[in-house]
C-alpha cells in the first residue's frame, strides 16, 4: 500500500456495526442451541464479534495491526462456514449456505481485502 493511504472511512463503522450485531445473534445461539453445541458456538461468535470490533478500532486509529486483526477475522469467518455447512442437515444445510455465500464468504474476502490494504500489510522486515 502507498504511504499514507488508509482503507476508505466506511470500513470502521461497517466493522463495529457488524461486531455488534454478532453479540444478539450469539445471545440467541447461547438460548438455543443444544447445551453440548453451546459452548463451542458461543465461544466461537464471542472471539468473532471482537476481532470485527477490534478491527473497527484498529482501522480508525490506522493502528499497525488492523491487518492482522482483519486477517484473524477472515480467518474466523472461512472457518464459519465450512463447519456451518459441513455439520448442517435438512433444512438447516440449506440456511448454512445461504449464511455462508451471502454473509460469511463476502465478509472474508472484505476481510481479506482490509489486510491486504492496512497500515502495516506487507514483508515483515
Amino acid at each position: 500500500m502507498e504511504s499514507g493511504k488508509r482503507p476508505p472511512r466506511w470500513v470502521p463503522p461497517v466493522f463495529a456495526a457488524l461486531g455488534a450485531a454478532t453479540v444478539p445473534w450469539t445471545v440467541y445461539l447461547a438460548l438455543t442451541l443444544p447445551a453440548r453445541m453451546t459452548t463451542t458456538w458461543v465461544g466461537f461468535d464471542l472471539a468473532l464479534a471482537a476481532l470485527l470490533l477490534a478491527t473497527a478500532y484498529a482501522v480508525h486509529r490506522a493502528h499497525r495491526l488492523a491487518g492482522a486483526l482483519a486477517a484473524a477475522a477472515c480467518t474466523l469467518l472461512l472457518a464459519d462456514a465450512w463447519f456451518d455447512v459441513t455439520t448442517s442437515t435438512g433444512a438447516a444445510l440449506t440456511e448454512a449456505w445461504l449464511t455462508a455465500a451471502l454473509v460469511e464468504l463476502p465478509l472474508a474476502v472484505l476481510c481479506a481485502w482490509l489486510a491486504a490494504v492496512s497500515p502495516g500489510a506487507g514483508p515483515v522486515r
